[in-house]
C-alpha cells in the first residue's frame, strides 16, 4: 500500500512518502524541506542555488518533524521506528551535532542506525534519512 502524507513536504520525484508491506513501513528518503515550498530551514543559497551556509541542527529538527508526520499519517509512530539510514554531506562537521540531537529524540527505544557521508543530495540539503518502522 502506497502512503503519501498531507503534512510532509511533497516528493521531488515520482515516489511515495512510504510504502506499507505487511506490518512494516518503508519511508523514502526524507529531507528537511517544508511542505508547500522549496524552503529548507537553516539554508542560505546564492543566486545560482549553491549553498552559502547551513544550520545542521535546524535541518535535523525539520527532518525529524517530517518523519514524524509521515509515520503518523501512515498509522505508525516515532517509537515504532526500527532502522534508520542517515546520509550526511559533511560527516566531520555535522556528525557531532546530529548525534547529540539523535540522542535527545531517541531517549527511549533507539532504533538501529547507519550513518554515511555522501558527496551530495538531490536538493541543497545536508541530511536525509531513510526509515523502516512497524505498524500496529
Amino acid at each position: 500500500m502506497i502512503i503519501n502524507s498531507v503534512n510532509a513536504p511533497e516528493p521531488i520525484g515520482n515516489y511515495p512518502h512510504a510504502k506499507r508491506v505487511g506490518n512494516l513501513l518503508f519511508l523514502s528518503g526524507v529531507g528537511p524541506r517544508e511542505r508547500g515550498t522549496k524552503k529548507i530551514p537553516g539554508v542560505e543559497l546564492d543566486e545560482n542555488g549553491n549553498i552559502i551556509s547551513y544550520d545542521i541542527a535546524l535541518q535535523c529538527h525539520s527532518v525529524f518533524k517530517n518523519i514524524k508526520n509521515i509515520l503518523e499519517d501512515a498509522g505508525s509512530g516515532w517509537n515504532q521506528i526500527i532502522d534508520v539510514t542517515v546520509f550526511l554531506t559533511n560527516m566531520k562537521d555535522d556528525f557531532p551535532i546530529y548525534n547529540k540531537l539523535w540522542a535527545e529524540y531517541f531517549k527511549e527505544n533507539a532504533p538501529c542506525r547507519t550513518t554515511l557521508e555522501i558527496n551530495c543530495l538531490p536538493t541543497p540539503i545536508a541530511i536525509e534519512l531513510k526509515v523502516i518502522a512497524s505498524i500496529g
